[in-house]
């Protein structure tokens, strides 16, 4: 069965805040000028912000730009922040440090706290009044190119293939979608955008990318225990002193509050488990009063970028683009890149359509890169860049580096550290490590993550292929559980891998659950081999994000 195809002036790879930001900006470009301009927009997740995950609290600096009207228009940023804590946690208690002493990157004022999924679907709805075609449900599965290796577009994942590789009873073929200029916006370690920047070798010169996991709770709870406004940061315990992470606590409306835990994907021991972690974390006692006598109402993990400014790929290639999460502009230390992320695709939009203009098409947006250089985005995060590597000296050593950085030499400092490493190749082997024993949920506060994954709405057809693929299927047992103690039953927030026996203990395999699977790509990011290689799944498949 041949696949159709449609041409289109852009094509757009996710219905993120920066895919959406890109195809507003193409359309607003287009109404000034007085001509058309076809931008389509693919979007994997069920709909518009199905897959959005996010703290968040947001500096609306790119969205004033983009929709100086937004409060008019009634954009879903209902909570301005309106109080700040940072707390230095230990195992009993904690030293909250007054704001004063925080560097401005940390400070919220004239920031709001939001559902960023729920402000993906708002500027979903801004893009299709704009005359943007937008296509939930629909995962662009393949990167096509023309005979000069230019990028000539995408194709969509076929649909109804049966876990043998076979077509199904409702089997339905892909369709391609050409385009005068791609914009790659899939989000942190997008699969294309890994892709793209093997063939094109984006990567050259610049340092190895380094993540976090990002695992999250919504709550509704106690009216009394409630601060409509306010942002609360931890760092310290339960994390070990030589593992970057933190959490986060922000009071929206209703009486919820959006509870959040990262861990830098760089850690070594192999035993750790980022989401044991934060169900510990819960159980402080400067936290856990926040919690009792409430409710959880959804759950979610994402992988976000670290690496700030020296992991920046090159950012063209003929025929396309990398906007926003996909690229990796995340401000670290400002803990947002939803700003950046709008304002990259936004950026991008404006030199495609002088090129479009110029009759141009396939060729490398070198614009793009000029114009990304010039503006804030470049100066938020070279201002930003040495914070994150600093806590190669641990959190303390970090801290003190960052205060430095940030409030004596306000991100000038005449040097930028490096990474030094990508953070599969900081797992050390589990001889060095003891097993750690993280305490049973207890149903209340605390959650197992088959009990929370079904709180996150995530669905696949379950006779589809397993889209967690494995280049050698004999190394989770003979490498990875002989050498480093099969970490990807502990990384995974979703408990899609396990290690089973037969009964007698013997004849160890993996199984993956990929039904269970978040989207979240850590084990893309953290298998020690580089073994797994998520590849979409069938268009629809994945979370549900309420909220979140």
């Amino acid at each position: 069965m041949e696949r159709e195809s449609m041409e289109v002036d852009v094509v757009i790879i996710g219905a993120g805040p920066s895919g959406l930001a890109a195809a507003i900006r193409l359309k607003q470009l287009a109404a000034e000028a007085g001509r058309n301009i076809d931008v389509t927009i693919l979007e994997k997740g069920s709909e518009v912000g199905a897959h959005i995950l996010s703290g968040a609290v947001l500096d609306p600096r790119a969205l004033n730009e983009l929709i100086p009207d937004w409060k008019e228009k009634e954009a879903p940023l209902n909570t301005p922040v309106l109080a700040e804590k940072f707390i230095l946690l230990n195992e009993g208690g904690g030293l909250s440090l007054p704001t004063f002493v925080l560097p401005p990157v940390l400070k919220n004022h004239g920031n709001y706290i939001i559902s960023l999924a729920n402000l993906c679907r708002w500027l979903g709805e801004q893009a299709e009044a704009m005359g943007v075609e937008v296509y939930p449900g629909f995962a662009a599965a393949e990167v096509l190119y023309n005979d000069d290796g230019s990028v000539k577009g995408v194709a969509t994942g076929d649909m109804g293939v049966t876990r043998e590789g076979e077509q199904g009873p409702n089997y339905q073929v892909g369709m391609e979608l050409h385009a005068k200029y791609t914009f790659f916006a899939e989000g942190c370690r997008g699969s294309l955008g890994k892709q793209l920047m093997e063939k094109f070798n984006l990567r050259e010169g610049v340092e190895p990318q380094t993540y976090g996991i990002g695992i999250k709770e919504l709550w509704e709870i106690e009216p009394e225990k409630h601060q409509e406004g306010l942002v609360v940061h931890t760092t310290g315990w339960p994390l070990k002193s030589d593992t970057y992470g933190g959490s986060f606590l922000y009071h929206l409306e209703n009486n919820q509050v959006a509870v959040g835990f990262v861990v830098g994907l760089d850690y070594v021991n192999p035993y750790l488990s980022p989401y044991e972690e934060f169900q510990r974390f819960k159980t402080h006692p400067k936290i856990k009063p926040y919690f009792e006598n409430g409710r959880r109402i959804a759950y979610g993990a994402r992988a976000l970028n670290e690496g700030g400014l020296q992991s920046l790929p090159k950012l063209t290639f003929p025929g396309g683009v990398l906007v926003g999460c996909e690229a990796g502009t995340l401000n670290t230390p400002k803990i947002k890149g939803s700003h950046t992320a709008m304002k990259s695709g936004m950026l991008a939009a404006e030199a495609a359509f002088e090129a479009i203009s110029l009759g141009r098409g396939s060729d490398e947006l070198v614009e793009y890169t000029d114009a990304f250089e010039k503006s804030w985005i470049y100066k938020e995060l070279s201002d930003a860049r040495n914070v994150r590597p600093g806590f190669k000296w641990g959190l303390y050593g970090g801290m003190l580096h960052a205060g430095i950085d940030q409030i004596l030499f306000r991100g000038k400092a005449p040097w930028t550290l490096k990474h030094g490493h990508a953070d599969h190749e900081a797992t050390r082997e589990a001889k060095d490590f003891q097993p750690i024993e993280y305490p049973k949920a207890d149903g209340v506060i605390t959650f197992d993550r088959l009990t929370n994954v079904s709180f996150s709405a995530t669905n696949h057809e379950e006779d589809q292929p397993i889209h967690l693929t494995l280049k050698d299927k004999s190394v989770p047992v003979d490498v990875n559980l002989a050498e480093f103690a099969a970490p990807e039953q502990r990384y995974c927030p979703a408990g899609v891998y396990e290690i089973l026996y037969d009964d007698n203990g013997s004849n160890p395999k993996l199984q993956i659950n990929a039904q269970n699977c978040v989207h979240c790509k850590t084990c893309d990011i953290k298998d020690p081999t580089q073994n797994i290689v998520w590849i979409t799944p069938e268009g629809g498949g994945g979370p549900n994000y309420p909220n979140m």
